[in-house]
């Protein structure tokens, strides 16, 4: 499994426009492109938005961001959401995996 941190620098004021857009739209648009969203963080100061999104390998990923990127309900929802101007200014993606040492053990 490839696990891919997006971390997105939110336009000043744009933090609950980002918000309302991936819970009313983008969260159903991944699934629709097979990308499952694990965790979403909002930065303590409110400047970044941080989220998961599990990818079977790096090439599925492009295929399915790919199909994502092309699909018109997407192209929609981005338009009509930045009308009043776009909501991220610089988005960074890094790319981790699991390690063989590691295993979490939770106690219930």
């Amino acid at each position: 499994m490839l696990y891919e941190l997006r971390i997105y620098h939110i336009n000043s004021g744009k933090m609950q426009a980002i918000q309302d857009r991936f819970k009313n739209h983008v969260i159903q648009l991944f699934g629709n492109h097979n990308m499952n969203i694990t965790h979403f963080w909002e930065e303590s100061d409110g400047d970044r938005l941080l989220y998961i999104v599990e990818h079977e390998n790096m090439e599925q990923r492009n295929v399915n961001y790919d199909s994502f990127r092309n699909d018109p309900a997407w192209i929609e929802v981005r338009k009509i959401s930045e009308i009043n101007g776009a909501l991220i200014h610089k988005q960074e993606s890094i790319f981790m995996k699991d390690v063989s040492f590691f295993e979490n053990k939770k106690s219930h």
